[in-house]
């Protein structure tokens, strides 16, 4: 292995320890000389490197992990406002309140009293002058993918795309044609959240190969229905139940045994949450021409 290539993966592993760090304690951002000791770094270069692996600061890493769990538990628990600030590593419910704001448009009381912020993409039915999801019927084409397994609750897998997105940079493979999956295998209603399996992938050039806890998954073409949906991660739940309460049902159509797929669509690092896109995929069983 040439080098540079030896150099690469090696600040990918090291910084790897840093964002697990972080991860690990979401309401208490380590101090810089932990972060530092952690990825092996002298803390006067460890906030560049990680800064231009990660595409983000460690504080901003930390602040992203900490309003995503807030958003979760504002939805669903009934603990005040003043306990979730707690919770979630800030001093005060006015600090908490502007960081939430700012980052969801929202404060948090009325996130909550109006069950978030994010919608299914809907369209309008003539006929019946309402709206409907918007859910179409495509073709996934086949993918090679590089996965990394996640077991536990499905809203925590945000530390595997980390792991993986840093393996992936020391392989020189991620750049800004790499498309983003998470592959979900369980109900979380009928599975305790401890067993959930599930897996964070990225798109695997044919000419890249795989190592470690990165393991290969190659998905055959298949027929999916595509959900779209606008908003934040911790609200996906409720689309999948806009999308097997509501649309198949009426759909006429059969769900294939295949997990479901998620794909993310814009950057969680530098959108809103409330602009996040992500297309929830159903795999159909093919129709059968009568």
């Amino acid at each position: 292995m040439a080098a540079k290539a030896r150099t690469r993966e090696d600040y990918a592993r090291r910084i790897a320890r840093a964002a697990a760090l972080i991860a690990s304690r979401p309401e208490a951002t380590p101090r810089l000389e932990d972060l530092a000791t952690a990825a092996a770094f002298s803390p006067f270069h460890f906030h560049r490197v990680y800064r231009a692996m990660m595409g983000e600061t460690p504080a901003e890493t930390a602040i992203r992990t900490r309003l995503h769990h807030a958003a979760l538990t504002l939805l669903r628990g009934a603990a005040p406002v003043a306990a979730v600030a707690r919770e979630t590593g800030y001093g005060s419910v006015e600090g908490f309140t502007r960081a939430f704001r700012a980052a969801h448009g929202v404060p948090p009381a009325a996130y909550r009293a109006q069950g978030g912020i994010g919608l299914p993409m809907q369209m309008r039915n003539p006929s019946e002058d309402k709206d409907m999801i918007d859910v179409s019927i495509r073709t996934l084409p086949g993918l090679r993918l590089a996965g990394m397994d996640h077991r536990g609750p499905y809203m925590e897998i945000g530390e595997a795309f980390q792991r993986l997105e840093i393996w992936g940079r020391g392989q020189g493979i991620v750049n800004d044609a790499t498309r983003w999956f998470g592959i979900y295998h369980d109900d979380p209603k009928s599975v305790p959240a401890s067993a959930l399996r599930s897996q964070a992938c990225i798109t695997l050039p044919a000419d890249a190969t795989v190592e470690g806890a990165v393991r290969l998954l190659e998905l055959p073409e298949r027929r999916v229905a595509v959900l779209r949906f606008q908003g934040p991660y911790a609200e996906l739940e409720g689309a999948y139940a806009a999308l097997y309460g509501t649309w198949l049902p009426e759909s006429g159509e059969e769900p294939e045994d295949a997990p479901c797929i998620e794909e993310y669509l814009n950057d969680v690092r530098t959108t809103p949450p409330a602009k996040l896109l992500t297309d929830i995929m159903m795999p159909l069983k093919v129709r059968v021409a009568a």
